[in-house]
């Protein structure tokens, strides 16, 4: 899945990529779907206000590809680990609500009483907040969670990278109509 750098070259930006039914499939970088596209692997059918050059071609920066192939993948799951835990609670603490990009993951219920890691049972959490709840459940140690966790799937996951520069994604994440 594609991850959003922070350098803000052009060729980072998100682009989506839908199968060939238009279901959308995955996220990938501008560079990426630039070499889709070249391969003719795929079709461009949104792009950006921006453009990229080389000393031969000048490219609208792609926003939506389509694969010209249909890729045989149901799976609406979102892998789960550190990174896509973090994203899916905002890097905010579900305790105190502190927003930091230095987070722990904590257990709601603690490993060492039976907890589990599902994403049901793992959260966001500040070190002050872990170190403070410690091996307790929320209800022990007064911490109330800010909301609780639940699976994301592939849609919620992608509906994240929506910003003034992705409108045209909306419909295709079942957003709005088309």
């Amino acid at each position: 899945m594609y991850s959003p750098s922070h350098n803000g070259s052009l060729l980072n930006k998100a682009v989506l990529v839908l199968n060939t039914n238009y279901a959308p499939l995955m996220i990938c970088t501008a560079r990426r779907a630039i070499c889709l596209t070249y391969l003719e692997k795929v079709e461009i059918l949104v792009t950006y206000n921006d453009k990229v050059h080389s000393p031969s071609k000048t490219l609208a920066l792609p926003s939506i590809i389509k694969l010209m192939d249909f890729v045989h993948y149901n799976s609406m799951n979102v892998v789960m680990n550190r990174k896509n835990i973090m994203i899916r609670d905002k890097h905010t603490c579900q305790y105190c609500g502190k927003k930091s990009s230095s987070m722990t993951i904590d257990h709601i219920i603690p490993k060492e009483r039976g907890g589990s890691d599902y994403w049901d049972n793992l959260v966001a959490a500040c070190q002050q907040c872990n170190k403070t709840k410690d091996n307790h459940t929320p209800e022990e140690a007064k911490m109330p969670l800010m909301r609780l966790p639940r699976k994301p799937n592939r849609i919620h996951y992608f509906q994240q990278f929506i910003n003034h520069d992705q409108t045209a994604w909306r419909p295709y994440l079942f957003l709005e109509s088309f």
